[in-house]
């Protein structure tokens, strides 16, 4: 307990910013969250503005890295002192205290994080903190209800210059874990102070968008902010900037900050709180309720965004729904596109009141006249097909499946496929069921492909073309929204094609070569005196031919078909998938490597050449159950390694103040 006055002259603002979010958060990765904007300019100038106009002169900025870059995206006065320090080593919140004080000067040292959009005023912080006449004053935001009883870490600290005697000149220190149990354990007074409203501190992206959304319901005309803004007469709480263009029809509901050289298409409707940032374009139709959208983004025609974030340079593909999500800016242009795929699959459209005469799939099955009427066109049209394509194509594709060894597996892939089309099932109900006629171009298509096949006497042409035929159908009569959601079974269906007979030569000869390669590998690694002669292994007496049947293609196949049921029965994340259809290869090429050493071991015991067979085929049979058990270890291992950590709830310390 000092009893020491301070007056405004003597305050120092801290402000600890924080690296970059690399895994949680693909924007905070990009962009450090204390440059985020907000209305034009980033959230740390915006701190940094409204501390100084309470009279602060002086500022440290205590960077973890890229000071140089934060420094040169402020645009500051010249009249504020204003001095970066880059933590080359990690020295905690305490230590970043200890740094940015002045030595031997008597001074009150405010601590902010970067991410605040509503801080306190200066003058009721020092007066809260004069109250509890302590050493150091941890602030808190008000409860949002009033029966909670847990008050919320402000992220903000009044900290005396004298509580540098406590920090360490070295190492890492942190205010709770460390600055905190040193001050009680030295008997000085910690005081907790709870502030009038809520600070808008922020670290996640929701976080960002509920504060803007606060920081939008207090500013108001006249506020520093709004510089270079003007407001609408017809359009209260709505405050716009140079070159906005807003159709008549549009519909805004403020407060709404809309800025330079942003486009609001026709019929838009924008419900405020919300930011709209420069460049960016809502399309026609289009609603944006209680978000924010960032520079050059583009909603698409009947969009409907709500409380989301929308990336810069972001482009939300027309007749999508985004609640509660964040659009991040894909790095790549494939990745883009990607992305835009994803939306129109994962969030379905937005429809207006005159769309509602669209029905889904569910809701035209409820009607015995049009589920009779589908089902007979289907039955016709795929009988059709089946009947024009079963001679020569279907049938020789029967019997590949039934004589090669090679793609026997590619009989299962039909009823695999049938069954996840029914597991599936109510996800397709909701489907808006429009008919395209691209569906009949795409079958037009495919029958050219067909004919092309036949006079070249392509067979892998005949084959591609059915199943093309396939999803040509499904696109023809139930539209996009249903293909769009059909196009991963549309895509397990190829695997049940052989491959080219030029693709499986080209393949052929370097599988061959790797699994007498590998098997001599392993057979050495395991001990065993091995000669490899071409593709015969020579173990001991025995000799061991690796036909071109064993080259590992029967495994190929049959992984793909295992490991593509998997990815589409499993409930897993996008890119776990990828990861195990890519796994596909390595583990059929091992499964087999596995299979030649064991039967060139098991030959060297056995002489009889029935037995010989019988561990030959064993062999093969034995490696599914090993491919299974892998796969399903690297689901389990993906779970494990990349699982989001449980939600920690935090608690408060703080010293009770003796009398």
């Amino acid at each position: 307990m000092t009893g020491r006055t301070y007056s405004i002259d003597d305050v120092k603002a801290v402000i600890l910013i924080g690296g970059r979010d690399f895994g949680r958060c693909r924007t905070a990765s990009r962009l450090n969250r204390a440059l985020w904007p907000l209305a034009g300019k980033p959230v740390l100038q915006h701190l940094i503005e409204h501390i100084a106009c309470q009279g602060v002169r002086r500022f440290v900025l205590c960077c973890e890295t890229e000071s140089k870059h934060i420094r040169n995206s402020l645009m500051l006065p010249d009249y504020l002192d204003v001095r970066c320090i880059e933590e080359t080593m990690p020295r905690g919140t305490a230590g970043c205290i200890r740094d940015a004080a002045d030595p031997g000067r008597d001074e009150l040292l405010f601590v902010f994080q970067a991410c605040t959009l509503t801080p306190p005023d200066i003058h009721e912080m020092i007066q809260k903190h004069r109250t509890g006449d302590c050493i150091m004053t941890m602030f808190f935001n008000p409860p949002l209800m009033p029966e909670e009883a847990v008050l919320q870490d402000a992220q903000l600290y009044a900290c005396e210059s004298s509580i540098l005697d406590c920090i360490p000149r070295k190492g890492y220190f942190d205010i709770k874990e460390g600055l905190v149990p040193t001050l009680v354990s030295a008997e000085k007074t910690v005081f907790a102070a709870t502030l009038a409203s809520s600070s808008g501190h922020f670290r996640m992206w929701r976080q960002y968008v509920q504060a803007v959304g606060v920081w939008l319901n207090k500013i108001k005309t006249g506020h520093p902010a709004l510089t270079g803004f003007q407001s609408s007469p017809s359009r209260p709480g709505v405050w716009i900037g140079e070159g906005v263009h807003i159709a008549e029809s549009a519909r805004l509901v403020g407060p709404i900050i809309i800025e330079a050289g942003a486009q609001i298409d026709s019929d838009a409707v924008i419900l405020g709180p919300a930011l709209i940032g420069p460049q960016a374009v809502i399309g026609s139709n289009a609603c944006v309720e209680h978000s924010v959208i960032w520079k050059a983004a583009t909603m698409g025609r009947k969009c409907h965004i709500r409380q989301s974030l929308i990336d810069e340079n972001f482009n939300v593909p027309s007749g999508v729904q985004l609640d509660n999500q964040l659009a991040a800016r894909p790095q790549t242009g494939l990745g883009a596109w990607t992305e835009a795929m994803r939306l129109r699959i994962k969030y379905p459209a937005f429809h207006s009141k005159m769309e509602e005469r669209v029905k889904t799939f569910a809701e035209l099955l409820s009607r015995p006249q049009f589920k009779n009427i589908l089902l007979l066109i289907l039955g016709l049209l795929f009988g059709t097909l089946m009947v024009s394509y079963w001679q020569p194509t279907l049938n020789k594709l029967w019997h590949i499946w039934l004589e090669s060894d090679e793609y026997s597996s590619g009989l299962l892939v039909p009823p695999l496929a049938l069954y996840v089309l029914w597991s599936r099932r109510h996800s397709f109900y909701e489907c808006i069921i429009q008919p395209a006629w691209t569906g009949l171009a795409m079958l037009l298509a495919a029958q050219g492909f067909r004919l092309f096949g036949l006079y070249f006497m392509f067979a892998s042409a005949e084959r591609l073309a059915f199943v093309l035929s396939i999803g040509a159908i499904v696109l023809l009569l139930l539209g996009w929204r249903f293909f769009l959601r059909f196009v991963p079974i549309f895509i397990f269906l190829f695997l049940m094609l052989p491959l080219p007979n030029r693709v499986e030569s080209i393949i052929t000869q370097p599988l061959q070569s790797w699994a007498t390669v590998s098997a001599v590998y392993l057979l050495e690694t395991l001990g065993y005196s091995v000669i490899r002669q071409g593709n015969v292994i020579q173990i001991g007496d025995t000799l061991v031919a690796v036909a071109e049947a064993c080259n590992g293609l029967r495994m190929l196949t049959a992984f793909f078909v295992i490991s593509g049921f998997v990815v589409l029965i499993s409930q897993r994340k996008f890119w776990e998938k990828i990861i195990v259809l890519l796994s596909t290869i390595p583990i059929a090429l091992i499964c087999n490597t596995i299979r030649l050493a064991l039967t060139s071991i098991a030959f060297t015991k056995i002489k009889t050449e029935d037995l010989e067979k019988i561990a030959h085929d064993f062999g093969g049979l034995a490696m599914m159950p090993l491919a299974i058990g892998i796969i399903i270890l690297e689901l389990w291992m993906l779970k494990h390694l990349f699982s989001q950590p449980e939600s920690i709830e935090h608690q408060v310390v703080i010293s009770r103040k003796d009398n």
